[in-house]
């Protein structure tokens, strides 16, 4: 390191800090990176049973409730759009709503509760869907393309409900601590990517399942 000398006064540069990217998103992603070969096996079963039944599969797709699956899948994008919205908030510092040029400004928390209720209500239209399907003489073991919407739309639905707990515990953080900082910041942004991914492929799924005939 070189040294310069004034007025016999030594003084070493300062150090340069190299920014290294943060170990938990790193982890998140590399994570997601494999929740995606989970959900192509998934999507394979879809296709194969479309090549090998397409009778079964026009014979099963006439019961499912189009708008409805609509309706819920529009819900869940918002959703999506209102993590974001917490996520500038967190970048912010800002957990909770405050005044800000005259207006309210709503926080990470407020964002992330608006988002929890939009997946809760996305996951009880699903529920809802596979209550109407039983009924109308589709339960999970009434043939292999049964078997696959529900194994499909089920995990799915298991991964929407880690999510809205993982907003639970992201809420409950901010009101634990003290000072709202990095830590929780970087908290809130790992499960927005979590939350968008599964966004994004119950979005593939819906093309999928209810579009494809």
């Amino acid at each position: 390191m070189e040294h310069v000398t004034t007025s016999s006064v030594t003084y070493a540069p300062p150090a340069r800090n190299i920014k290294r990217p943060d170990s938990v998103a790193v982890g998140t992603i590399v994570w997601l990176g494999s929740e995606v070969m989970f959900f192509a096996g998934l999507f394979a079963i879809y296709f194969t049973l479309r090549n090998l039944s397409p009778d079964l599969w026009a014979e099963r797709t006439v019961l499912l409730n189009i708008p409805f699956a609509l309706v819920n899948t529009i819900i869940l994008v918002l959703s999506s759009v209102t993590c974001q919205m917490g996520v500038f908030a967190a970048e912010r510092f800002q957990p909770y709503t405050s005044r800000a040029t005259g207006r309210r400004r709503w926080g990470m928390v407020e964002w992330f509760f608006l988002t929890f209720v939009l997946g809760a209500i996305f996951v009880s239209g699903q529920v809802w869907e596979y209550a109407t399907l039983v009924a109308e003489g589709m339960p999970i073991s009434a043939d292999s393309y049964a078997s696959a919407f529900y194994i499909t739309t089920g995990f799915h639905a298991l991964h929407v409900t880690g999510g809205l707990i993982a907003f639970l515990l992201v809420i409950g953080r901010a009101y634990a601590v003290k000072n709202f900082g990095h830590k929780e910041a970087t908290t809130a942004i790992v499960v927005s990517y979590y939350w968008h991914f599964v966004d994004v492929v119950w979005i593939a799924l819906f093309a999928v399942i209810y579009f494809l005939r």
